[in-house]
């Protein structure tokens, strides 16, 4: 039973230190988000936010440290936003990929190292150009020279800090430290949205309130069945004779996942969205063609449906190029050939590589289907339930980290708590 593993989890002391080591980095990250830049406007930071939903979804992401323009108000986002840029630049440069797919572990390393290189000048213009934005639309208040670079310095120093702290409960924590990172800044806001669901509720609205439970229990449902999902390709292994020994012979599978991207491609697509409106702000007010430019940019991406269509376009097709980034069938044919292993049926070498990349093109729509609904759903929910104030919480994307992350931690425990049976044995 899941309680006795709760059990087991805190009677073992290495166990019980790496999830209060996450714990503790839990607390270190929400004082740091609950810790303003000075000089804030809170009626007209609040009123900004009801205006721009790009930044309210981003806001879900950074746990509020957004919305309360702290000094970790970037998250982790031009971490992921460098890691990205970096896979794809892998497609364009035969070096960077040679690197990234074939240099082992220090290739890797030095792969990662670079990703934490781009991290800062992303967030240095991420910081200016947020900092700009609010500055013009009168959330704080107006920002000289040096106290322009003071804040910028800090923000980006924040969002390098939390790099760092992901990357501590990777190495001494239990589970991948961004993501648990991201899942602390979702599920941080719960009791606040609780608790304005409760003291907003209106006994007319009854009916809204059990449609809105009832999208909220499909879109788990949904996104569970989605995550766990598998397209079990049947791998055979040849049997070779060493003297008396007998080798192979055995049958397994290859899993291929309907949903290979994870939710990359939804924070990829935000990340993206981002920064036409953001420019426009600073273009416009002139008469210029600059300024009409910016004015056209502004009246279409406050536009629903225009957002929404773009929003699930960009989604669905960022899911096809990390797929393709991250799986890669001819490396896959080629590790199966080495070990004696093949698909019942077809030939090992370029036959397999084809034969999994049918497979993963069949596969792969349903999975960006998916990701491009998910990412609509808290504008979907707010339109057919007239309730707002669990819209971002509930809304798929944030239930997929949820779900993602908490099932990824999950099977690392219970291989933990294996493990040390064994040892035991």
């Amino acid at each position: 039973m899941w309680y006795r593993k709760l059990i087991q989890l805190f009677k073992i002391k290495d166990l019980r230190n790496k999830i209060l080591f996450v714990l503790g980095i839990f607390a270190i990250f929400r004082i740091m988000a609950n810790i303003p830049i000075p000089g804030i406007n809170i009626e007209n930071l609040k009123s900004f936010f009801e205006q721009f939903q790009v930044l309210g979804l981003l806001n879900v992401f950074t746990g509020g440290a957004l919305e309360r323009l702290s000094i970790v108000m970037l998250g982790l986002g031009p971490f992921i936003t460098a890691t990205i840029i970096l896979q794809l630049l892998t497609m364009i440069f035969p070096k960077l990929e040679e690197m990234y797919r074939e240099g082992g572990e220090e290739g890797k390393k030095k792969f990662e190292q670079y990703g934490r290189i781009l991290t800062v000048p992303l967030a240095v213009l991420q910081a200016f150009g947020i900092l700009t934005l609010f500055s013009r639309q009168g959330v704080i208040g107006e920002l000289d020279f040096l106290s322009r670079i003071g804040a910028v310095v800090t923000i980006t120093a924040g969002s390098v800090f939390l790099m760092w702290l992901g990357e501590l409960i990777s190495e001494k924590g239990i589970g991948n430290g961004v993501s648990l990172l991201i899942f602390a800044g979702i599920i941080a806001d719960f009791p606040s949205n609780l608790g304005q669901l409760v003291t907003t509720y209106d006994p007319s609205m009854f009916t809204s309130y059990l449609l809105f439970a009832a999208m909220a229990l499909a879109i788990i449902a949904g996104v569970v069945l989605i995550n766990e999902a598998r397209r079990n390709i049947p791998v055979s292994y040849a049997k070779r004779i060493r003297g008396r020994l007998v080798y192979g012979g055995a049958s397994t599978y290859l899993p291929l996942s309907v949903n290979p991207a994870g939710v990359m491609p939804i924070i990829f697509a935000l990340s993206i969205l981002t920064f036409p409106p953001m420019i426009a702000n600073f273009l416009s007010g002139s008469e210029s063609f600059l300024g009409r430019a910016a004015f056209t940019v502004n009246t279409l991406f406050n536009n629903p449906l225009f957002y929404g269509i773009l929003y699930f376009t960009t989604v669905f097709l960022f899911t096809y190029f990390y797929t393709m980034i991250t799986f890669e069938p001819k490396s896959i044919s080629k590790n199966l050939q080495k070990m004696g292993g093949f698909i019942p049926g077809i030939r090992p070498g370029e036959p397999t590589t084809k034969f999994l990349e049918f497979v993963i093109n069949r596969v792969l729509p349903v999975g960006a289907l998916f990701l491009g609904l998910i990412a609509l759903t808290p504008s979907i929910i707010q339109i057919v339930t007239a309730i707002t104030a669990f819209s971002f919480l509930i809304g798929g994307t944030s239930i997929l980290i949820i779900v993602s992350v908490v099932l990824e931690t999950m099977r690392q425990i219970e291989a933990q708590l294996e493990m040390r049976e064994y040892e035991t044995f």
